[in-house]
């Protein structure tokens, strides 16, 4: 039982220091260690279909017979 919580704990303190140390992914770019990481990118937001002005223009067109592609 002792060898368990043992591992357990061990486990536990290597996954915090792995944390700690910043543990980076093989091929990212490279940063200093006391330089602090940049602001995320603001995710772009998506427009659902039916929310979206061009989308709804063009199945009107559609729907009225005014499509030209085909």
């Amino acid at each position: 039982m002792y060898m368990l919580i043992a591992i357990a704990i061990t486990i536990l303190v290597i996954a915090l220091a792995w944390r700690g140390m910043g543990a980076r992914t093989p091929g990212a770019p490279q940063t200093s260690p006391g330089s602090a990481r940049g602001p995320r990118p603001r995710p772009t937001r998506t427009i659902a279909p039916d929310d979206d002005p061009e989308f709804l223009s063009e199945i009107d067109r559609r729907m009225r017979g005014e499509d030209k592609s085909s």
